[in-house]
């Protein structure tokens, strides 16, 4: 049974409700009831007051749209479960009382809640409370949808949206029927999901393959259409508009080139943001090469199923009326705060900044020039790039596994490099070029201290191709990294292999050192350091959080550095 952050399996739903209003001074519960409702419900009085909600589970989804321009209250069930036909009621007698010239029940497409909302609108209305209720039916799945019809899923939203603003207007009950039938028959929806959700204290409803996903699927985790191998965002995106829009579907979408829609891009749970961003991509993509104009683009979780790892694509085809209504100012908390304007796919690009013409470096020609440069940067790429995975798995036991692949970036941005263009001549300008170029290219924590390292070393050999000089780079570069990376020798970084190496060149300012044996002699200082960090504590970066009895291989960091210096031997 997977594992919920919850106090208790039966008091879920009221306890997610409980915390929504007492972080929300625009909101309050109906007393004996799992019941939201604005807390200004006088401002209702002659106006149309707007109904909701369902079964839990669905977060945001319905307490988060109640507010001004949007919904006057919600019912919600337990999870997964329709709300009672008392608690409807109760929401209905309040609005009535509170003076609303009607009311609407807006209402997702499933057999509970139409019998729920529907067994309390007929009480009501026995009572004389004008009320009306419209079904909404976004699903976009099923070719032959059966007796029960198309599901209504996350266009409910929209739904709220265009509804509230016509009452916040000041729109009659049956003006607001029509507008809000004529845009539901107007819109679609389809869901996509990589894996299965599960209500508190149960097992998963289905099961997915490591490489499968479902196509059409509900927002309980109610079977769907088609199962398939996983695709790329792009593919699966292009897959699902496919579906939405086939005119051989008795459930889709009409779209015509030309056409104006909303879209909204709905995480079903747990999707991660970053993936988010790549199907919203793909959906204004895929959208504007059909001759589709996206007016609007939402993107964020709207309609949930738990933690669902999924998506679902809703589609408006909207007019500049209804347009207007969905841009309409809101107070509810969960409805996106965004700027009034149009997607697009490609949008003009903010200029780079012209460089600062700085003072020259170093003069040209005063170092030791490209004739072995090259090939000592060539053993350096070739050694980063054998020694990715080892560095890779050395990562994995205190960081995020990828300092192998960090550094095999910067090798291939080196290579690239050498072969664009002639490499400088002067050691001030190759190291601050290299810097550069890391700064840029390769990334990660790594990359900034490479950068920082190179950046102080090179100031330091303005001018200057001595022996000597290059033991006074050294220590620049290690006072640049320890001023603004934090760590010491003996914290467990790549320090500790550039420090050992630094002390061992020190001996290049002695009169008539061996300039070959001294770099020798740092580079089996710069390896003995690296070993004897499999020893240490951590003091510094991510290893840092982890207990040291975890750690139990060389930082590797470190041992990417004496690698380093071993290729330049």
């Amino acid at each position: 049974i997977p594992k919920k952050l919850v106090v208790s399996v039966a008091g879920a739903a009221d306890d997610s409700l409980a915390g929504l209003v007492s972080c929300n001074p625009g909101l309050r519960l109906l007393r004996g009831h799992r019941v939201v409702l604005r807390d200004d419900l006088q401002a209702i009085r002659g106006r149309v007051a707007l109904v909701s909600g369902g079964g839990s589970g669905h977060e945001p989804a319905h307490a988060g749209y109640v507010g001004k321009g949007m919904l006057t209250g919600v019912v919600a069930g337990a999870v997964f479960t329709s709300p009672s036909v008392g608690s409807v009621l109760a929401a209905i007698r309040v609005l009535a009382q509170a003076g609303a010239a009607g009311i609407l029940l807006i209402v997702k497409n499933y057999t509970g809640d139409r019998l729920n909302f529907g067994m309390a609108l007929e009480r009501a209305r026995s009572e004389g409370t004008d009320v009306r209720m419209v079904v909404v039916a976004d699903d976009c799945a099923f070719a032959k949808p059966g007796k029960a019809g198309r599901r209504g899923i996350c266009g409910t939203v929209l739904i709220h949206k265009v509804a509230g603003a016509l009452a916040e207007a000041g729109a009659g009950l049956d003006e607001i029927v029509e507008k809000v039938t004529a845009a539901s028959k107007a819109m679609g929806t389809l869901g996509l999901s990589l894996s299965p959700c599960s209500i508190p204290g149960s097992r998963p409803s289905f099961r997915l393959a490591e490489d499968e996903m479902e196509l059409g699927l509900g927002i309980h985790g109610e079977a769907g259409v088609r199962r398939m191998k996983v695709l790329p965002a792009d593919e699966a995106v292009e897959t699902m508009l496919q579906h939405m829009t086939d005119p051989s579907n008795a459930s889709h979408l009409s779209l015509t080139p030309g056409s104006s829609v909303v879209l909204m891009v709905n995480n079903l749970g747990g999707l991660s943001c970053l993936e988010m961003g790549i199907v919203a991509g793909a959906a204004v993509r895929c959208l504007e090469s059909r001759g589709i104009r996206v007016a609007r683009a939402l993107v964020g979780s709207f309609m949930t199923a738990l933690e669902m790892a999924g998506v679902s694509l809703t589609l408006l085809v909207v007019d500049e009326e209804l347009l207007g209504l969905v841009d309409a100012k809101t107070t509810a908390m969960a409805w996106p705060n965004i700027p009034a304007g149009p997607a697009a796919a490609r949008r003009e690009e903010v200029p780079v900044p012209v460089e600062v013409p700085g003072k020259p470096l170093d003069e040209t020609g005063t170092g030791p020039g490209a004739v072995w440069v090259e090939p000592v940067l060539e053993r350096v790429c070739s050694t980063l790039l054998e020694i990715q995975d080892k560095l890779n798995q050395l990562d994995r036991e205190a960081g995020d596994g990828d300092c192998g692949h960090t550094h095999a970036r910067a090798a291939q941005a080196i290579r690239e490099w050498m072969r664009s263009r002639p490499l400088p001549a002067s050691p001030s300008q190759l190291l601050s070029s290299l810097a550069d170029l890391l700064l840029e290219k390769m990334g990660g924590s790594s990359g900034v201290l490479y950068g920082l390292f190179l950046t102080a070393a090179a100031r330091t050999l303005r001018g200057r191709s001595d022996p000597a000089a290059w033991a006074d780079a050294m220590d620049s570069g290690i006072d640049a990294m320890q001023r603004y990376g934090g760590a010491a020798p003996g914290d467990r970084t790549m320090l500790d292999s550039l420090w050992a190496a630094t002390q061992a060149l020190h001996s290049l300012r002695i009169p008539g050192a061996q300039p070959l044996q001294v770099l020798e002699a740092a580079v089996q200082s710069a390896e003995a350091a690296a070993e004897a960090t499999r020893h240490m504590e951590a003091g510094a970066g991510r290893a840092s959080y982890i207990r040291s009895s975890r750690l139990e291989h060389p930082d590797p960091g470190a041992v990417a550095v004496a690698a380093v210096l071993g290729a330049v031997l």
